[in-house]
């Protein structure tokens, strides 16, 4: 029930946008038929597939670069209040200014493709080091106190005590930081687009739309669609398999 049934509602959303395209008889350059948008990705997939990738290679580059700054800075803060009271507002500062008001200053101090990066990077960010953050300093103090008691240095307890222990939540900021990182990207491709350059598929939105190409337009947006959901989907599997033989989220029990 839980895959067929989202099907069917796609089926039946599908079903009503063409009945409303026919019916009305709207324009292609206002609201194109299902069957247009298919034809155009696939007379378009070629620019388009090629698109896609340049913006998921930016988005994979900046969701890395967010998952090791992340962590590292994490462990920082847990290993040193002064350096989290230090940093963390303005960890703070950085997640709530919206991206798409500072996609603009990083096209202009920065090289195109730095810039976008840099964009889909501060958005994915956030996420990791806070969840990280805080699964290190859940760690149930008891335990600590047992490895200390034990003659555990502070390495050996972040070592197999609270990095273990912290997996769960920095899996869970993994996978919102996925998909983040491609709404960055996105924004910043349009950012780039709206200057004249750019080769991602948010660049090609934006000219469909400068163009009136609104087929490839929606094209587009659903190829993004897609890839949102496949990234999310490659994240809670791979969060799965690292915590299915040990933790309750996964495991099912408890």
């Amino acid at each position: 029930m839980r895959g067929v049934l989202p099907l069917v509602a796609l089926a039946l959303g599908i079903l009503v946008w063409d009945l409303v395209v026919r019916i009305n008889d709207i324009q292609p350059y206002v609201l194109p038929s299902p069957r247009l948008v298919f034809t155009t990705l696939v007379n378009d997939w070629a620019l388009l597939w090629s698109s896609l990738l340049v913006t998921l290679s930016v988005t994979f580059q900046a969701l890395l670069l967010a998952f090791v700054g992340g962590v590292a800075l994490a462990i920082a803060f847990n290993k040193s209040r002064l350096v989290e009271y230090s940093f963390y507002p303005y960890a703070v500062i950085l997640q709530v200014t919206p991206v798409v008001a500072i996609a603009p200053l990083l096209l202009i101090y920065l090289p195109q493709q730095a810039a976008v990066l840099a964009c889909a990077w501060i958005v994915a960010f956030f996420p990791v080091l806070a969840n990280t953050t805080l699964g290190l300093n859940s760690v149930d103090r008891n335990l600590v106190e047992l490895f200390r008691l034990y003659g555990a240095s502070g390495w050996q307890v972040l070592r197999d005590l609270k990095l273990p222990a912290a997996l769960p939540y920095m899996l869970g900021g993994l996978k919102i930081a996925g998909g983040l990182s491609l709404i960055g990207a996105v924004v910043a491709e349009i950012a780039a687009g709206s200057a004249g350059a750019g080769s991602g598929l948010a660049y090609r939105i934006a000219e469909s739309g400068y163009r009136l190409n609104i087929p490839r337009m929606f094209a587009a947006l659903i190829l993004l669609s897609i890839a949102g959901v496949v990234i999310f989907a490659l994240l809670s599997l791979v969060s799965h398999l690292i915590l299915r033989r040990w933790h309750e989220s996964a495991t099912g029990e408890g």
